[in-house]
């Protein structure tokens, strides 16, 4: 354990922001695997209630990686690369 003030000042601060940073991750992967298990049930009936799902999951998914970027939680790479494999999943499906 850290004896300097601001050590001990960092230490929490470090602290706070894993547990941030783990609860934007963890929402994205919740997300991005409610968006993939609407997008299968798309698929196996394809109606046009299924299809508001997917949109509306995909809205939320695209939204809250927006946010992890912003607070920098991810690099705005990765967030675009997350955002690339939600949007292939379904348009992979609309092609069909």
């Amino acid at each position: 354990m850290a004896n300097i003030k601001s050590a001990i000042k960092r230490i929490d601060i470090a602290e706070r922001n894993r547990l941030r940073n783990k609860s934007y991750k963890s929402a994205v992967k919740t997300l991005t695997k409610n968006y993939l298990a609407a997008v299968d049930e798309y698929a196996k009936e394809p109606t046009p209630e299924a299809l508001t799902a997917v949109q509306v999951r995909m809205s939320a998914a695209f939204s809250k990686i927006d946010k992890a970027v912003k607070c920098g939680v991810y690099h705005g790479n990765t967030g675009a690369r997350r955002k690339a494999k939600i949007s292939k999943a379904f348009k992979q499906l609309e092609a069909v």
